[in-house]
Protein backbone atom coordinates (compact mmCIF):
# COMPACT_ATOMS: atom_id res chain seq x y z
CA UNK A 1 0.00 0.00 0.00
CA UNK A 2 1.24 3.47 -0.83
CA UNK A 3 2.24 5.54 2.16
CA UNK A 4 -0.34 8.15 3.02
CA UNK A 5 1.34 11.22 4.40
CA UNK A 6 -0.01 14.41 5.89
CA UNK A 7 1.05 17.90 4.96
CA UNK A 8 2.56 20.60 7.08
CA UNK A 9 -0.14 22.85 8.48
CA UNK A 10 1.57 25.95 9.79
CA UNK A 11 -1.26 28.46 10.17
CA UNK A 12 -1.22 32.13 9.40
CA UNK A 13 -1.83 34.45 12.37
CA UNK A 14 -5.50 34.40 13.27
CA UNK A 15 -5.59 38.15 13.84
CA UNK A 16 -5.15 38.78 10.11
CA UNK A 17 -7.13 35.85 8.69
CA UNK A 18 -10.48 36.52 10.40
CA UNK A 19 -11.53 39.80 8.72
CA UNK A 20 -10.14 38.71 5.33
CA UNK A 21 -12.00 35.41 5.60
CA UNK A 22 -15.34 37.10 6.31
CA UNK A 23 -14.94 39.82 3.69
CA UNK A 24 -13.68 37.43 1.03
CA UNK A 25 -16.55 35.00 1.56
CA UNK A 26 -19.07 37.76 0.94
CA UNK A 27 -17.34 38.97 -2.19
CA UNK A 28 -16.99 35.55 -3.84
CA UNK A 29 -19.97 33.67 -2.44
CA UNK A 30 -22.45 36.15 -0.87
CA UNK A 31 -21.84 34.31 2.40
CA UNK A 32 -22.57 35.73 5.83
CA UNK A 33 -19.70 35.04 8.23
CA UNK A 34 -19.29 35.21 11.99
CA UNK A 35 -16.69 34.62 14.68
CA UNK A 36 -17.00 33.09 18.11
CA UNK A 37 -18.35 29.71 17.02
CA UNK A 38 -17.74 26.34 18.67
CA UNK A 39 -17.51 23.72 15.94
CA UNK A 40 -17.56 19.91 16.16
CA UNK A 41 -16.82 17.60 13.24
CA UNK A 42 -19.03 14.50 13.23
CA UNK A 43 -18.65 11.24 11.34
CA UNK A 44 -21.39 8.87 10.13
CA UNK A 45 -25.02 8.30 10.96
CA UNK A 46 -24.97 7.02 14.53
CA UNK A 47 -23.07 10.04 15.84
CA UNK A 48 -24.78 12.60 13.61
CA UNK A 49 -28.34 11.37 14.20
CA UNK A 50 -27.73 11.29 17.95
CA UNK A 51 -26.47 14.87 17.95
CA UNK A 52 -29.40 16.08 15.83
CA UNK A 53 -31.97 14.41 18.08
CA UNK A 54 -30.27 15.97 21.11
CA UNK A 55 -30.47 19.42 19.49
CA UNK A 56 -34.22 18.95 18.89
CA UNK A 57 -34.85 17.65 22.40
CA UNK A 58 -33.06 20.61 24.00
CA UNK A 59 -34.85 23.26 21.91
CA UNK A 60 -36.89 25.78 23.91
CA UNK A 61 -38.47 28.07 21.29
CA UNK A 62 -37.81 27.10 17.66
CA UNK A 63 -36.67 24.15 15.55
CA UNK A 64 -36.24 24.31 11.79
CA UNK A 65 -35.31 21.22 9.78
CA UNK A 66 -34.62 21.13 6.05
CA UNK A 67 -33.57 17.95 4.30
CA UNK A 68 -33.49 16.68 0.74
CA UNK A 69 -34.37 13.22 2.02
CA UNK A 70 -36.73 12.42 4.89
CA UNK A 71 -37.89 8.82 4.67
CA UNK A 72 -40.70 7.25 6.70
CA UNK A 73 -38.49 4.39 7.92
CA UNK A 74 -37.07 3.81 11.41
CA UNK A 75 -34.81 6.88 11.15
CA UNK A 76 -37.61 9.11 9.90
CA UNK A 77 -39.89 7.85 12.67
CA UNK A 78 -37.21 8.61 15.26
CA UNK A 79 -37.03 12.20 14.06
CA UNK A 80 -40.81 12.47 13.83
CA UNK A 81 -41.08 11.45 17.48
CA UNK A 82 -38.57 14.11 18.53
CA UNK A 83 -40.20 16.83 16.41
CA UNK A 84 -43.70 16.00 17.68
CA UNK A 85 -42.47 16.04 21.28
CA UNK A 86 -40.92 19.47 20.69
CA UNK A 87 -44.16 20.79 19.21
CA UNK A 88 -46.13 19.34 22.15
CA UNK A 89 -44.03 21.33 24.65
CA UNK A 90 -44.67 24.59 22.80
CA UNK A 91 -41.67 24.78 20.45
CA UNK A 92 -42.41 26.24 17.00
CA UNK A 93 -41.35 23.46 14.60
CA UNK A 94 -41.05 23.82 10.83
CA UNK A 95 -39.86 21.25 8.28
CA UNK A 96 -38.94 21.47 4.59
CA UNK A 97 -38.49 18.27 2.60
CA UNK A 98 -37.68 18.00 -1.08
CA UNK A 99 -40.34 16.26 -3.15
CA UNK A 100 -37.90 14.18 -5.23
CA UNK A 101 -35.65 13.13 -2.35
CA UNK A 102 -38.61 12.26 -0.12
CA UNK A 103 -40.99 10.94 -2.77
CA UNK A 104 -41.20 7.48 -1.16
CA UNK A 105 -42.30 8.93 2.19
CA UNK A 106 -45.87 8.03 3.03
CA UNK A 107 -48.67 10.57 3.21
CA UNK A 108 -49.50 9.21 6.65
CA UNK A 109 -46.05 10.30 7.86
CA UNK A 110 -46.57 13.91 6.78
CA UNK A 111 -50.15 13.89 8.09
CA UNK A 112 -48.94 12.72 11.51
CA UNK A 113 -46.45 15.59 11.70
CA UNK A 114 -49.01 18.19 10.65
CA UNK A 115 -51.67 16.86 13.01
CA UNK A 116 -49.11 17.10 15.83
CA UNK A 117 -48.42 20.78 15.26
CA UNK A 118 -45.39 20.58 12.95
CA UNK A 119 -45.59 22.95 9.98
CA UNK A 120 -44.42 21.02 6.87
CA UNK A 121 -43.70 22.26 3.35
CA UNK A 122 -42.69 20.05 0.43
CA UNK A 123 -40.35 21.75 -2.02
CA UNK A 124 -41.06 21.81 -5.76
CA UNK A 125 -43.67 19.19 -6.44
CA UNK A 126 -44.15 18.48 -10.17
CA UNK A 127 -46.39 20.99 -11.91
CA UNK A 128 -46.93 23.28 -14.89
CA UNK A 129 -43.95 25.60 -14.42
CA UNK A 130 -40.28 25.76 -15.42
CA UNK A 131 -38.78 22.29 -15.91
CA UNK A 132 -42.22 20.91 -14.89
CA UNK A 133 -41.07 21.34 -11.29
CA UNK A 134 -38.39 18.66 -11.67
CA UNK A 135 -35.54 21.18 -11.31
CA UNK A 136 -34.09 22.72 -9.26
CA UNK A 137 -34.10 20.52 -6.15
CA UNK A 138 -33.62 21.52 -2.52
CA UNK A 139 -30.57 19.38 -1.76
CA UNK A 140 -29.72 21.14 1.52
CA UNK A 141 -29.43 19.53 4.97
CA UNK A 142 -30.09 22.03 7.75
CA UNK A 143 -31.11 21.83 11.40
CA UNK A 144 -31.25 24.92 13.65
CA UNK A 145 -32.60 25.20 17.19
CA UNK A 146 -33.29 28.51 18.96
CA UNK A 147 -30.89 30.26 16.53
CA UNK A 148 -28.13 29.04 18.87
CA UNK A 149 -27.03 25.65 17.56
CA UNK A 150 -27.10 24.19 14.06
CA UNK A 151 -26.07 21.13 12.07
CA UNK A 152 -25.29 20.73 8.38
CA UNK A 153 -23.56 18.17 6.19
CA UNK A 154 -24.29 15.56 3.58
CA UNK A 155 -26.49 13.21 5.56
CA UNK A 156 -30.14 12.48 4.79
CA UNK A 157 -32.70 11.14 7.23
CA UNK A 158 -32.90 7.52 6.12
CA UNK A 159 -31.79 4.06 7.22
CA UNK A 160 -28.92 3.77 4.74
CA UNK A 161 -26.94 6.11 7.01
CA UNK A 162 -27.77 4.12 10.16
CA UNK A 163 -26.54 0.69 9.09
CA UNK A 164 -30.02 -0.83 9.26
CA UNK A 165 -32.31 -1.25 6.27
CA UNK A 166 -35.67 -2.92 6.87
CA UNK A 167 -34.30 -4.33 10.16
CA UNK A 168 -31.35 -5.94 8.40
CA UNK A 169 -27.83 -4.97 9.43
CA UNK A 170 -25.58 -3.60 6.69
CA UNK A 171 -22.65 -1.23 6.40
CA UNK A 172 -23.76 2.40 6.83
CA UNK A 173 -23.01 5.05 4.26
CA UNK A 174 -19.92 7.11 5.06
CA UNK A 175 -20.80 10.75 5.69
CA UNK A 176 -19.73 13.90 7.53
CA UNK A 177 -21.57 16.72 9.28
CA UNK A 178 -20.65 19.63 11.49
CA UNK A 179 -22.34 20.87 14.67
CA UNK A 180 -21.96 24.60 15.32
CA UNK A 181 -22.82 26.58 18.46
CA UNK A 182 -22.71 30.32 18.09
CA UNK A 183 -23.72 33.19 15.79
CA UNK A 184 -23.43 31.04 12.64
CA UNK A 185 -26.72 29.46 13.75
CA UNK A 186 -28.41 32.83 13.14
CA UNK A 187 -27.01 32.90 9.59
CA UNK A 188 -28.20 29.35 8.98
CA UNK A 189 -31.64 30.20 10.33
CA UNK A 190 -31.82 33.12 7.88
CA UNK A 191 -30.93 30.72 5.07
CA UNK A 192 -33.78 28.47 6.14
CA UNK A 193 -36.22 31.41 6.16
CA UNK A 194 -35.41 32.17 2.52
CA UNK A 195 -36.00 28.53 1.57
CA UNK A 196 -39.23 28.46 3.59
CA UNK A 197 -40.58 31.23 1.36
CA UNK A 198 -39.36 29.48 -1.80
CA UNK A 199 -41.12 26.28 -0.78
CA UNK A 200 -44.40 28.22 -0.76
CA UNK A 201 -43.63 30.31 -3.88
CA UNK A 202 -43.48 33.47 -1.75
CA UNK A 203 -40.09 34.72 -2.95
CA UNK A 204 -40.19 37.34 -5.68
CA UNK A 205 -38.65 36.29 -9.01
CA UNK A 206 -36.37 39.36 -9.09
CA UNK A 207 -34.91 38.41 -5.72
CA UNK A 208 -33.91 35.03 -7.12
CA UNK A 209 -31.99 36.52 -10.00
CA UNK A 210 -29.79 39.08 -8.29
CA UNK A 211 -27.96 39.66 -5.02
CA UNK A 212 -29.92 42.58 -3.60
CA UNK A 213 -28.80 42.88 0.03
CA UNK A 214 -25.64 44.16 1.63
CA UNK A 215 -23.17 41.88 3.37
CA UNK A 216 -23.84 40.97 6.99
CA UNK A 217 -20.84 40.54 9.30
CA UNK A 218 -18.25 40.98 6.55
CA UNK A 219 -16.55 43.64 8.66
CA UNK A 220 -16.08 41.28 11.59
CA UNK A 221 -12.91 41.94 13.57
CA UNK A 222 -10.92 39.24 15.32
CA UNK A 223 -10.64 41.49 18.33
CA UNK A 224 -14.36 41.12 19.02
CA UNK A 225 -14.41 37.42 19.70
CA UNK A 226 -12.53 34.15 19.76
CA UNK A 227 -13.53 30.82 18.26
CA UNK A 228 -13.95 29.59 14.72
CA UNK A 229 -14.95 31.85 11.84
CA UNK A 230 -17.87 30.29 9.95
CA UNK A 231 -19.36 31.39 6.64
CA UNK A 232 -22.69 30.00 5.45
CA UNK A 233 -22.67 29.61 1.65
CA UNK A 234 -26.08 29.21 0.00
CA UNK A 235 -25.80 27.51 -3.35
CA UNK A 236 -28.51 28.77 -5.71
CA UNK A 237 -29.23 28.05 -9.37
CA UNK A 238 -26.58 29.53 -11.68
CA UNK A 239 -24.77 31.43 -8.90
CA UNK A 240 -21.76 29.02 -8.89
CA UNK A 241 -20.78 30.16 -5.40
CA UNK A 242 -19.10 26.99 -4.17
CA UNK A 243 -17.24 26.65 -7.48
CA UNK A 244 -15.90 30.20 -7.12
CA UNK A 245 -14.88 29.50 -3.55
CA UNK A 246 -12.96 26.40 -4.72
CA UNK A 247 -11.17 28.42 -7.39
CA UNK A 248 -10.19 31.12 -4.90
CA UNK A 249 -8.99 28.47 -2.46
CA UNK A 250 -7.02 26.82 -5.25
CA UNK A 251 -5.30 30.15 -5.89
CA UNK A 252 -4.51 30.74 -2.22
CA UNK A 253 -3.61 27.15 -1.22
CA UNK A 254 0.06 26.71 -0.43
CA UNK A 255 0.25 23.12 0.78
CA UNK A 256 -2.85 20.96 0.35
CA UNK A 257 -6.33 20.72 -1.16
CA UNK A 258 -8.16 17.57 -0.01
CA UNK A 259 -11.69 16.98 -1.29
CA UNK A 260 -14.27 14.26 -0.62
CA UNK A 261 -17.20 14.24 -3.05
CA UNK A 262 -19.86 11.58 -3.44
CA UNK A 263 -20.85 12.49 -7.00
CA UNK A 264 -17.73 13.96 -8.57
CA UNK A 265 -17.97 15.32 -12.10
CA UNK A 266 -16.27 18.74 -12.01
CA UNK A 267 -16.49 21.38 -14.71
CA UNK A 268 -13.55 22.29 -16.94
CA UNK A 269 -12.89 25.37 -14.79
CA UNK A 270 -12.80 23.28 -11.61
CA UNK A 271 -10.53 20.70 -13.24
CA UNK A 272 -8.17 23.45 -14.35
CA UNK A 273 -8.11 24.91 -10.84
CA UNK A 274 -7.21 21.55 -9.27
CA UNK A 275 -4.68 20.64 -11.95
CA UNK A 276 -3.10 24.08 -11.79
CA UNK A 277 -2.66 23.80 -8.03
CA UNK A 278 -1.16 20.31 -8.35
CA UNK A 279 1.28 21.41 -11.06
CA UNK A 280 2.32 24.27 -8.78
CA UNK A 281 3.32 21.87 -6.02
CA UNK A 282 0.11 21.74 -3.97
CA UNK A 283 -0.85 18.31 -2.60
CA UNK A 284 -4.25 17.80 -4.29
CA UNK A 285 -6.22 14.69 -3.31
CA UNK A 286 -9.76 13.62 -4.19
CA UNK A 287 -11.76 10.89 -2.44
CA UNK A 288 -14.77 9.41 -4.27
CA UNK A 289 -16.88 6.24 -3.91
CA UNK A 290 -16.12 2.96 -5.64
CA UNK A 291 -19.76 1.86 -5.31
CA UNK A 292 -22.65 4.19 -6.10
CA UNK A 293 -26.37 4.25 -5.44
CA UNK A 294 -26.61 5.60 -9.02
CA UNK A 295 -24.25 3.39 -11.12
CA UNK A 296 -24.18 5.79 -14.08
CA UNK A 297 -22.38 8.37 -11.90
CA UNK A 298 -19.32 6.10 -11.79
CA UNK A 299 -19.02 6.24 -15.57
CA UNK A 300 -19.14 10.04 -15.53
CA UNK A 301 -16.59 10.29 -12.73
CA UNK A 302 -14.16 7.99 -14.53
CA UNK A 303 -14.19 10.31 -17.54
CA UNK A 304 -12.24 12.98 -15.61
CA UNK A 305 -9.71 10.66 -13.97
CA UNK A 306 -7.11 10.71 -16.73
CA UNK A 307 -6.77 14.48 -16.98
CA UNK A 308 -6.55 14.89 -13.23
CA UNK A 309 -4.05 12.08 -12.73
CA UNK A 310 -1.82 13.23 -15.59
CA UNK A 311 -1.51 16.62 -13.94
CA UNK A 312 -0.59 15.39 -10.49
CA UNK A 313 -3.97 15.17 -8.75
CA UNK A 314 -4.20 11.98 -6.66
CA UNK A 315 -7.50 10.07 -6.54
CA UNK A 316 -8.74 7.45 -4.08
CA UNK A 317 -11.89 5.31 -4.21
CA UNK A 318 -13.62 4.41 -0.96
CA UNK A 319 -13.76 0.63 -0.43
CA UNK A 320 -17.03 0.59 1.51
CA UNK A 321 -20.68 0.61 0.47
CA UNK A 322 -21.05 4.34 -0.30
CA UNK A 323 -18.94 7.39 0.48
CA UNK A 324 -21.49 10.21 0.62
CA UNK A 325 -19.50 13.03 2.29
CA UNK A 326 -19.09 16.48 0.72
CA UNK A 327 -16.05 18.05 2.40
CA UNK A 328 -12.87 19.97 1.67
CA UNK A 329 -9.87 20.88 3.79
CA UNK A 330 -7.40 23.46 2.50
CA UNK A 331 -3.91 23.88 4.03
CA UNK A 332 -5.13 22.18 7.20
CA UNK A 333 -7.10 25.30 8.09
CA UNK A 334 -10.10 26.05 5.86
CA UNK A 335 -12.77 23.36 6.11
CA UNK A 336 -15.93 23.00 4.03
CA UNK A 337 -18.75 20.71 5.17
CA UNK A 338 -22.13 20.71 3.49
CA UNK A 339 -24.40 19.34 0.80
CA UNK A 340 -22.63 20.40 -2.42
CA UNK A 341 -20.99 17.85 -4.71
CA UNK A 342 -18.72 18.98 -7.52
CA UNK A 343 -21.02 18.27 -10.46
CA UNK A 344 -23.37 20.46 -12.53
CA UNK A 345 -26.43 19.70 -10.40
CA UNK A 346 -24.69 20.53 -7.14
CA UNK A 347 -22.67 23.54 -8.25
CA UNK A 348 -25.00 25.17 -10.79
CA UNK A 349 -28.61 23.97 -10.56
CA UNK A 350 -29.80 22.81 -7.13
CA UNK A 351 -30.22 24.71 -3.88
CA UNK A 352 -27.33 23.73 -1.58
CA UNK A 353 -25.80 24.89 1.71
CA UNK A 354 -22.24 24.61 2.96
CA UNK A 355 -20.41 25.81 6.06
CA UNK A 356 -16.93 27.21 5.32
CA UNK A 357 -14.90 27.26 8.51
CA UNK A 358 -11.62 28.99 9.32
CA UNK A 359 -10.12 27.04 12.22
CA UNK A 360 -6.65 25.43 12.51
CA UNK A 361 -7.99 23.10 15.20
CA UNK A 362 -10.88 21.86 13.08
CA UNK A 363 -8.58 21.71 10.06
CA UNK A 364 -6.29 19.34 11.92
CA UNK A 365 -9.27 17.11 12.78
CA UNK A 366 -10.53 17.21 9.19
CA UNK A 367 -7.12 16.20 7.84
CA UNK A 368 -6.94 13.31 10.32
CA UNK A 369 -10.42 12.16 9.28
CA UNK A 370 -9.47 12.37 5.60
CA UNK A 371 -6.27 10.36 6.13
CA UNK A 372 -8.24 7.73 8.05
CA UNK A 373 -10.63 7.46 5.10
CA UNK A 374 -7.72 7.02 2.70
CA UNK A 375 -6.57 4.02 4.74
CA UNK A 376 -9.94 2.44 3.91
CA UNK A 377 -9.63 3.36 0.21
CA UNK A 378 -7.68 2.35 -2.90
CA UNK A 379 -5.55 4.84 -4.81
CA UNK A 380 -6.22 5.03 -8.54
CA UNK A 381 -3.21 5.18 -10.84
CA UNK A 382 -2.67 5.68 -14.54
CA UNK A 383 -2.21 2.38 -16.42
Amino acid sequence: MTAITTSATTAAPSSTIGPRFARGLWRIAAADASLGNEVELMRDGTRIFGAMIDVIERARETVVLESYMIVSDSVGERFATALLAAAARGVKVRVIADWAGSRETTRAFWRKLRDGGVDVRIFNKPGFRAWLGLLPRDHRKVLVADEEVCVTGGIGLAEVWSGFVKRKRRAPWRDTAVLIRGPAAVDMARAFETMWKRANFEERRAARRHVVRRARNSGTSRGESTGAAVGIVEGEPWRLRVARALQIQSVSAERAIWIASAYFYPSSAEIEALCGAALDGVDVRVLVPSKYDHPWVRRLTHRVYKQLLRNGVRIWEWNGIMMHAKTSVIDGRWVRVGSTDFNPLGVAINYELDALIDSPELGKEAEAMFLHDLEESTEIRLP
